[in-house]
C-alpha cells in the first residue's frame, strides 16, 4: 500500500497501522483545509485514514481541554472527509462505538443503524458530532468509518487494555465489547480489499469481563494480585455496552471470539 495510503496521526492506532500496512504516515497538526491540501500535494494518496484523536490518559481529561477534543475529534474528521471528497480520495475514518446507553437487561448487541444516544460525556459527544456528519456520506461517497471499543493489544502500550488494568491492578465487573489490535488489522486490511463503504463495528464477538482476562495473565505470572470491583461504586460516567459484529461478518470476514484471542494476546504480551 505504500505511495497509496496516508495515515494521519502517529498516535497508538495509526503507528500500529502504518507498521502493517507499509505506507506512510504524518504526524502533521490539522486545523484546517489548507493543512491537509498540503499534505495531499506531498503524499499523493488514494486513500486516507484518520487516526488522529484526542483520548487522553482517560476520557475524563478530554472534558479539561474541550476545544482540543473538540478539534480533533469533530472538526479534524469533517475537514479531512471534505478534502477527500474534492480530490476522489477514500477516506477511512477511525471511530469509537462509545456513543451509546447500554441496558445489559433488554438490550442486544448494537448494530451499525442504532442512532447514537450518549451525551453525558464531551468525548462521546465530540465523536457523535462527527459520526453524524460522516455518516451520511457512503451513500454517495467511498467512505469508511470503523468503529472501535478499548482496544486490547499483545504488545504493551499504555493505551492497551491490558497495561491499563495490570496498572490500575483493579477491574470492573461488567462485560464489554473490546477490539482485538491485531485483528481490527486484517479487519480493516480485508475492508479495504473488498472497497467496503458505511459505518462497521470492528470488535470481537462476544464480551470480555476483565477479570476473564486477569486470570490468564494469572496463569503466566502467578503472583500477579488483583481486586474485582462493583462498577456502580465507582461512580463515574462511563459507556459500557456490547457491539453487534454481524455486518462486519456478512462481508466474509470470519470474527473470532474475544476468548479465543486471550491467550494468544497474553502470550505474545509477555515477550516485549
Amino acid at each position: 500500500m505504500k505511495d497509496k495510503t496516508l495515515i494521519l496521526g502517529r498516535g497508538y492506532i495509526g503507528t500500529r497501522l502504518q507498521e502493517e500496512l507499509n505506507c506512510e504516515i504524518s504526524d502533521k497538526k490539522i486545523y484546517s483545509y489548507k493543512d491537509i491540501e498540503a499534505q495531499l500535494k506531498k503524499f499523493k494518496p488514494k486513500t486516507i485514514i484518520n487516526c488522529i484523536g484526542n483520548v487522553g490518559r482517560n476520557v475524563d481529561e478530554c472534558e479539561k481541554d474541550l476545544d482540543k477534543t473538540l478539534i480533533a475529534n469533530t472538526f479534524v474528521p469533517i475537514i479531512l472527509a471534505e478534502a477527500s471528497l474534492r480530490n476522489n480520495i477514500k477516506f477511512i475514518h477511525i471511530s469509537t462505538g462509545c456513543i451509546y446507553h447500554y441496558d445489559y437487561a433488554k438490550d442486544t448487541p448494537i448494530d451499525e443503524n442504532k442512532e447514537p444516544d450518549f451525551f453525558e460525556l464531551f468525548y462521546s459527544r465530540a465523536k457523535i458530532y462527527s459520526d453524524l456528519a460522516l455518516g451520511l456520506l457512503p451513500k454517495k461517497y467511498p467512505v469508511l468509518i470503523i468503529r472501535i471499543r478499548i482496544p486490547l493489544d499483545n504488545r504493551p502500550h499504555p493505551r492497551n487494555l491490558l497495561n491499563k488494568l495490570l496498572n490500575y491492578k483493579k477491574v470492573i465487573d461488567i462485560p464489554n465489547s473490546v477490539t482485538y489490535i491485531p485483528d481490527f488489522i486484517n479487519a480493516l486490511k480485508h475492508l479495504i480489499k473488498i472497497n467496503a463503504k458505511g459505518i462497521y463495528n470492528v470488535v470481537n464477538k462476544g464480551s470480555l469481563i476483565y477479570q476473564e482476562l486477569m486470570e490468564i495473565y494469572r496463569k503466566y505470572v502467578p503472583d500477579f494480585k488483583y481486586e474485582v470491583i462493583d462498577f456502580k461504586k465507582l461512580n463515574q460516567i462511563r459507556t459500557n455496552l456490547l457491539l453487534s459484529t454481524k455486518k462486519l461478518e456478512n462481508t466474509g470476514f470470519k470474527v473470532r471470539d474475544i476468548h479465543e484471542v486471550l491467550e494468544e494476546c497474553v502470550k505474545e504480551y509477555l515477550k516485549y
